[in-house]
């Protein structure tokens, strides 16, 4: 059946009805560009329609507007066969054609009628509820209403769902603008099926979100974009010490009520993940990865500091067997505006003035040649690249100098004073095998489906010391064509997983 083959969004449905704004500017309707930048790497084809005679301002806009968001122009006019218009422009392709105009408009090219059309009026009061799964393919249906522009991406979904059948799953996804456009980009969320049958659907927190969780197999989403701020003086859990916002607090209460929704991954399971003390006592667990005889993976040794006027802080670094230089990080992995906001100690009487958040902890600094080791885990696949890292402590002890005998303050997401020489990672043994059993390790402990760790070579001893992990990381460096089936696929077995341990369990 193909689903759906083209968009066409008329000039009607994307200018306000108001000529121009407050400015006497030409301007899209508010809800055009939300809409055409989640369609804009859909993989489904997007036309812009406007009838012949619109001024030159409006056309100079639907000009601009089609080539940043990757659409075709139609320049139509009441006479004109736009189904062979844009037959022209999209043969060889299957499935239903969607015209978009607005109510006021909806007279628009009749010649455009046939089974191979659908009509999507926007604005009319007679739209019937965004919750009713089936209205927007019903068989011979020539037109369907809606009432803002944000819900065609729930009606194409829908339209995808139905006419490929149940093997396709469908992903709804949830995560700040700018990282979403980072996947996006990469054709990681298509609206149309993927290779290995999954459907993604962005989700919308303007529109009702139990009618999209309806739609949805599955919700990837990342939810520390969504942390408000962390208590760190509460004597609660951690769990119980972040703060969310409004709208992720909805999401999590309507996933409750959805019981078969696969959450990718857990709230709970990321917890871990936003503390750093934590996760350092996790990864003590790595011992029993470790073979005799071979190199060995491990933590960093580490302190946590409640406060840098501690009087025995000293003893307790040795105690943990550690040296200085130090790396100090704040307990808060992230979510909050300062969790990578660190510095690098070289004298123990410069923990007293340090500016770095409290609680924090203090890491052993391993000297490692200025390499670090990305590695990603998609499901059980394991990727990784090389990148240059900070200078070993000898390079840092001549920095440490020419800045006037102070700690190295650094933003890690910004600033992270790393080696000037240039990569070089021959010669740099790294045991892969061990990192796969290593990350193998990390998935059955922490329960997460798509995460990242950092492992640098301590030279000298060659062991592989894990210094950070992440979750639901950009994997950028890994190319598309490789990464992003590995994400689909990861996605995808996950949710089959959940589904037959959902049916162990009712059994």
């Amino acid at each position: 059946m193909g689903g759906v083959r083209g968009i066409l969004l008329d000039s009607s449905a994307l200018l306000p009805s108001i000529d121009d704004n407050e400015n006497g500017e030409i301007v899209l309707h508010p809800s055009a560009d939300f809409l055409l930048r989640k369609l804009r790497y859909s993989k489904i084809p997007i036309g812009i329609s406007h009838e012949r005679g619109l001024s030159s301002p409006k056309e100079c806009l639907l000009q601009k507007v089609a080539s940043t968001y990757l659409c075709t122009i139609f320049c139509l006019s009441s006479e004109d066969d736009i189904s062979s218009k844009v037959a022209r422009i999209w043969e060889g392709k299957v499935g239903k054609l969607i015209h978009v105009v607005s109510c006021c408009r909806d007279d628009l090219c009749k010649k455009e009628n046939g089974s191979d059309w659908l009509k999507v009026i926007v604005g009319s009061a007679e739209r019937k509820p965004s919750n009713d799964a089936d209205y927007a393919v019903a068989i011979g249906t020539p037109s369907v209403s809606i009432q803002k522009l944000e819900e065609l991406p729930l009606l194409i979904c829908n339209m995808n769902r139905v006419a490929m059948g149940k093997d396709t799953l469908t992903v709804g996804y949830v995560m700040k603008p700018s990282r979403e456009e980072d996947f996006a980009k990469r054709g990681a969320f298509p609206l149309c099926p993927t290779q290995n049958g999954l459907i993604f659907l962005p989700l919308n927190y303007e529109l009702p979100l139990s009618s999209q969780l309806q739609l949805v197999d599955a919700v990837l989403h990342k939810a520390t974009d969504e942390i408000l701020a962390v208590d760190m003086s509460s004597p609660s859990e951690f769990s119980e010490r972040v703060s969310f916002t409004r709208n992720l607090q909805d999401l999590q209460r309507y996933i409750k009520s959805q019981v078969d929704c696969c959450v990718i991954d857990p709230f709970n399971n990321i917890f871990p993940i936003l503390d750093r003390l934590k996760i350092q006592q996790i990864l003590i667990g790595l011992e029993t990865v470790n073979i005799k005889g071979r190199c060995k993976i491990r933590a960093p040794h580490f302190v946590k500091v409640d406060s840098f006027d501690e009087p025995n802080l000293e003893k307790r670094l040795a105690e943990a067997n550690m040296s200085l230089p130090n790396i100090v990080k704040p307990q808060v992995a992230c979510g909050v505006s300062d969790a990578h906001s660190m510095a690098i100690v070289f004298k123990v009487d410069h923990y007293k003035d340090l500016n770095v958040p409290l609680p924090a902890v203090v890491q052993e600094y391993v000297d490692h040649s200025s390499l670090i080791y990305k590695f990603y885990a998609l499901g059980g696949k394991i990727f990784h690249a090389v990148k240059k890292s900070i200078p070993n402590a000898d390079s840092l002890m001549n920095l440490f100098a020419e800045k006037g005998l102070k700690p190295l303050h650094f933003d890690s997401l910004k600033s992270l004073p790393v080696a000037k020489e240039q990569l070089n990672a021959d010669g740099h043994m790294i045991d892969f095998e061990l990192v796969k059993s290593a990350a193998d390790w990390l998935r059955r402990t922490l329960d997460l489906t798509i995460f990242g760790f950092d492992v640098v070579v301590q030279e000298g001893t060659g062991d592989h010391v894990i210094v950070d992990v992440n979750y639901l990381p950009s994997f950028n460096e890994v190319p598309d064509d490789i990464a992003i089936p590995a994400f689909w696929d990861a996605l995808k077995e996950k949710i089959i997983s959940e589904r037959s341990k959902q049916a162990r369990e009712a059994s």
